[in-house]
C-alpha cells in the first residue's frame, strides 16, 4: 500500500492560523513582532528563500526586512551590524543567512547575535540550552521536523529515530530535541553519517527515518523497512533526463520508497513550508518574552 503523504503545506497553514491569534494579541499591546535577516552578498537561492519568508511574515502581520551587506564585508562590519540589530527595539528576531563567504567566521557571527533574538537557535548559548532540555529557541528545520511528526499522527515517543546527517543545522540539533524526556520527543535516536559502517543495516531498524545528507536520492528503497515514517529534509536540484529541465528532489528516492514507507514527506511541499513557519513562531515567541519583562 502506498505511503500516507505528510502534507507540509497543510501543517504549515494550520500552525500559521494559530500564530495569527498570537500576533493579534501582541498588536493589542502595541507590539508588532519584527524579524530581520542579514544577507551577505547576492546569492540567488538565499534571495529567493528570504522572499518566501517575507511573504509569510507579511501574511501574519510580522514586520520584516533584509539587511544586505556586500560580499567583501569584514568580520568587524558584520558584527557591528548584528550589534545594531541587538539594540533595535523593533527587531525581535535576527537570522543570519548561511553560508557566509569563506573569509568570515560563522561561529563568531552567530555568537554575536543576542540569545534573546536568536530565533534560529544558532548562538552557542541556545545550542547548549537545547541539549540540556531547557527552554530556548529551537532551530527552525529540526523544530519543523518535530511538528511534522506530531501533527501528522506519528509522534516520536518510544520510537527508534534514525537521522542520516550530522550537520549543525539539522542532524545534531534534531537529535538534541528528540532525546529529551518531553512530550513530542522521548525517542531513542541514532545519528548516522559518512563514516557509518553498513548504513542500510541501521536505517532498516528505524521506526522513523530522517534524511538530511545533502545528496539527491541517497536513501533508496532497500534501506527502508516496511511501514517506516520517512522525513526528507533534503533539497537538491537535478536535471530531469526526460525534459532536460532542472527539478527539486530530496535525499530520498521518493518514487521507490513511498511504496514501502508508512508515511513520507514529499519534496517540495514537505519540511520546507514548516521550517519557515517555525522561524516565524520563534519571532513571535521572542516578542512575547519582551512584553513579559
Amino acid at each position: 500500500m502506498p505511503a500516507e503523504i505528510i502534507d507540509g503545506r497543510k501543517i504549515s497553514a494550520d500552525i500559521r492560523e494559530e500564530l495569527k491569534q498570537r500576533v493579534e494579541k501582541l498588536k493589542g499591546k502595541g507590539v508588532t513582532p519584527g524579524l530581520i535577516a542579514i544577507l551577505v552578498g547576492e546569492d540567488p537561492g538565499s534571495l529567493s528563500y528570504l522572499r518566501g519568508i517575507a511573504k509569510g511574515c507579511e501574511a501574519l502581520g510580522i514586520f520584516t526586512e533584509t539587511a544586505k551587506l556586500p560580499e567583501n564585508v569584514t568580520q568587524e562590519e558584520l558584527e557591528k551590524k548584528i550589534e545594531e540589530l541587538n539594540k533595535d527595539p523593533k527587531c525581535h528576531g535576527i537570522i543570519l543567512q548561511l553560508p557566509l563567504p569563506k573569509h568570515l567566521n560563522t561561529l563568531r557571527a552567530e555568537s554575536a547575535i543576542s540569545p534573546e533574538k536568536d530565533v534560529d537557535g544558532t548562538n552557542p548559548v541556545n545550542t547548549g540550552k537545547l541539549l540540556l532540555g531547557e527552554e530556548t529557541f529551537l532551530p527552525s528545520t529540526p523544530s519543523g521536523v518535530q511538528q511534522l511528526l506530531v501533527r501528522s499522527g506519528n509522534p516520536p515517543e518510544k520510537k527508534h529515530v534514525v537521522i542520516c546527517g550530522r550537520s549543525n543545522i539539522v542532524g545534531k540539533p534534531l537529535m538534541g530535541i528528540l532525546v529529551q524526556k518531553q512530550t513530542g520527543a522521548n525517542a531513542t535516536v541514532t545519528v548516522c553519517h559518512t563514516g557509518t559502517k553498513d548504513l542500510p543495516a541501521i536505517t532498516k531498524q528505524a521506526d522513523i527515518l530522517v534524511a538530511a545528507m545533502g545528496k539527491a536520492k541517497a536513501i533508496t528503497a532497500d534501506m527502508v523497512k516496511e511501514g517506516t515514517v520517512v522525513i526528507d529534509v533534503g533539497v537538491n536540484q537535478i536535471k530531469d533526463p526526460e525534459t532536460g529541465k532542472f527539478k527539486l528532489v530530496g535525499d530520498v528516492d521518493f518514487d521507490a520508497v513511498k511504496d514501502k514507507a508508512g508515511a513520507i514527506t514529499p519534496v517540495p511541499g514537505g519540511t520546507g513550508p514548516v521550517t519557515t513557519t517555525m522561524l516565524m513562531a520563534n519571532t513571535i515567541k521572542a516578542a512575547e518574552e519582551i512584553t513579559k519583562s
